[in-house]
């Protein structure tokens, strides 16, 4: 981190970039976007901005940005925050970012940092850590990228992402919802989520097949129980691994047996008729909790986690 004070450059629309730029400079690059890496680059400016806009980010904040490809995105991020932190897997991707930075807004170069790494392997970065994660995320790993940075990097206070719309309107789905499950679930664990927009596929190269959502997510503390949080995962897991189930059956592998699974939800104050699409991340992380153990007691009293 360096340079100006986020905040001192103005983020000036001449800066960004347009259609024209992102074609001529993967042309000169000898990028295509590929379906591999779920590459579709934002073309459009005022898009850009709204999305940083809606993050609510500011210059105390330092973003991390999954999947920057051209940079469309994260020369609207640099001129209004601490660092942006981008992430990218494709090597000339990543190569290219400092150069592109240089060219359209030296003022921010100082305060980018390129991680060449696949997001989802991706365990820790240097400090100072990330307070927010900004991203048009590649469709195919959108969830699992989600998931795995609020669990990996506990700085982080806000996420805004561009996905599918159909995942953004599955994270954010409430109980008993037709899109309501096991993405809806677990990311309900680390943080509210709301629906922040929807986004036409027109402000994409290569234009895509389906339409895209933006979601907000803004963390808060886990929901109060005994168990860890990976015991509430398995249990969300299968309840909806046969999802038009009753919970008391649903939940017999998980339990051991449906008399068990029975024991757990009425401890936990569930009907065993219950399906699993009508219960929040706090009934399930009760249920989780009063799993009978082997001894035929309540669940172990161990922290969240």
């Amino acid at each position: 981190m360096g340079g100006d004070e986020a905040g001192d450059v103005a983020p000036d629309r001449r800066s960004l970039l347009t259609a024209g730029l992102v074609r001529e400079l993967a042309t000169r690059l000898g990028i295509r976007p590929t379906k591999k890496w779920g590459q579709n680059f934002v073309v459009d400016a005022n898009t850009v901005r709204r999305i940083v806009r809606l993050a609510g980010v500011g210059p105390d904040d330092v973003v991390v940005e999954v999947g920057p490809g051209l940079g469309s995105l994260t020369l609207a991020l640099l001129p209004e925050v601490a660092e942006v932190v981008a992430v990218e897997i494709d090597p000339v991707l990543a190569a290219a970012l400092a150069s592109t930075v240089a060219a359209r807004q030296p003022a921010s170069a100082a305060r980018l940092r390129v991680v060449l790494a696949d997001a989802l392997q991706l365990s820790a970065l240097d400090d100072p850590q990330p307070t927010a994660l900004v991203a048009n995320l590649p469709y195919n790993i959108s969830v699992p990228v989600v998931l795995s940075f609020l669990e990996r990097f506990p700085s982080l206070e806000r996420t805004l992402v561009m996905v599918q719309l159909e995942v953004a309107e599955r994270l954010a789905a409430p109980p008993g919802s037709k899109t309501y499950g096991v993405p809806s679930l677990k990311a309900a664990w680390y943080a509210d989520v709301r629906l922040a927009g929807t986004v036409p596929r027109s402000v994409f190269w290569p234009v895509p097949n389906v339409d895209s959502g933006l979601v907000a997510l803004v963390r808060r503390a886990a929901p109060p129980t005994t168990a860890t949080r990976t015991e509430v995962f398995a249990c969300i897991d299968a309840a909806f691994a046969q999802r038009r189930k009753t919970l008391r059956a649903a939940l017999a592998p998980w339990a051991g047996s449906a008399e068990a699974a029975e024991v757990a939800l009425r401890a936990a104050g569930i009907d065993p008729r219950t399906r699993g699409e009508q219960l929040d991340i706090i009934a399930f992380a009760a249920i989780a909790a009063a799993r009978p153990r082997s001894d035929g007691g309540p669940g172990a009293v161990v922290p969240n986690g």
